[in-house]
C-alpha cells in the first residue's frame, strides 16, 4: 500500500504590528537567535564547514545543529531564502529551501504593520510529520519575532 500523496510545501504567515523596517532589521540568518526562542545561538559557520559563502550555524536548544546557506537576500523585495546544508542529527529528508518575505500593510485596520510569510519547499522524501514540524516551528518563530519587535 502506498502512502498518501502530500504537498511538500509549508507556508505560515503573520501580521506583526510594527513597521516593515523594524521587522526587516531582524531578518539576518546570523541573528535569528536574538529573537527565535528555540535557538541557543546563530552566527557564521566555522571555517571548513563548507566552501560556500554565506553559511551560518544554528544551534537549537534541543541539541540540533543546522548549517544553513543564504541562497538569496533581496532588500528590494524584503525577502531572504536559505537552504540546509548539514544537520546533526541528520534530517530524515534530502533538502529544504525556506523563504521569509515581508510586505508592508499599507491600508485598513492593520495599516503600518508588516505581513510576514515564511515558506518551506521540502524534497519529495519529506513526510507529513516533517511538514507538520516545520509548520509548528515557523508559527512559534513568527510569534517570537512579533515579541522581539515590540520589546
Amino acid at each position: 500500500m502506498s502512502s498518501p500523496a502530500t504537498s511538500n510545501y509549508a507556508v505560515e504567515s503573520a501580521v506583526i504590528k510594527a513597521p516593515l523596517t523594524s521587522v526587516w532589521h531582524l531578518i539576518k540568518l546570523g541573528d535569528f537567535s536574538k529573537w527565535w526562542s528555540a535557538l541557543q545561538s546563530s552566527g557564521p559557520a566555522s571555517a571548513g564547514i563548507s566552501n560556500e559563502a554565506d553559511v551560518f550555524e544554528w544551534k537549537f536548544k534541543d541539541g540540533t545543529t543546522l548549517h544553513v546557506k543564504q541562497e538569496e537576500h533581496s532588500s528590494l523585495r524584503h525577502s531572504i531564502s536559505y537552504s540546509v546544508l548539514t544537520a546533526e542529527p541528520a534530517l530524515s529528508y534530502s533538502s529544504v529551501i525556506s523563504t521569509i518575505t515581508l510586505f508592508a500593510v499599507t491600508s485598513g485596520a492593520e495599516e503600518g504593520s508588516t505581513f510576514v510569510q515564511w515558506t518551506g519547499s521540502f524534497s519529495s522524501d519529506a513526510d507529513v510529520g516533517v511538514l507538520e514540524d516545520g509548520k509548528y516551528k515557523r508559527r512559534e518563530a513568527l510569534a517570537d519575532l512579533a515579541k522581539a519587535v515590540k520589546a
